[in-house]
């Protein structure tokens, strides 16, 4: 299994869709990626020698920003609207959906799990009474 940039990418899919499993790279920029390094995109990953997938990796720290790097640069600009309590940042900080979707109903994914609120709870009536 080849190992780019500290990620174990699979060994039987296409370079150029292997490539994709590092976040940051999308099948655009892994194009763009293989075509820098003089390398068939429609050739397996297992079949790439050491000096392709060095120069892979070269390509990579030159111009791209990907796994950590990436990140934590997203997790820093997320802090930034926080602090500056950016509309943005409110919406991160409250757990709910940042980008103008609606809430009254969908949105479980930020939400989490339904809660439900106003039991409607039955008035039993004892006999003679």
């Amino acid at each position: 299994m080849p190992r780019i940039v500290g990620i174990d990418i699979p060994k039987e899919k296409c370079i150029v869709i292997a490539l994709t499993y590092i976040q940051g790279i999308g099948k655009s920029s892994s194009l763009k990626i293989l075509r820098a390094a003089n390398i068939d995109p429609n050739r397996r990953a297992k079949d790439l020698a050491e000096d392709e997938i060095s120069r892979i990796a070269s390509v990579l720290s030159r111009g791209y920003k990907v796994e950590g790097d990436l990140r934590r640069d997203v997790a820093a600009n997320i802090k930034r609207l926080i602090e500056i309590s950016a509309w943005r940042g409110l919406r991160h900080r409250k757990g709910l959906p940042v980008r103008g979707q609606r809430t009254r109903t969908n949105a479980r994914t930020r939400k989490g799990p339904k809660k439900t609120v106003g039991v409607a709870r039955k008035t039993t009536v004892k006999p003679g009474e």
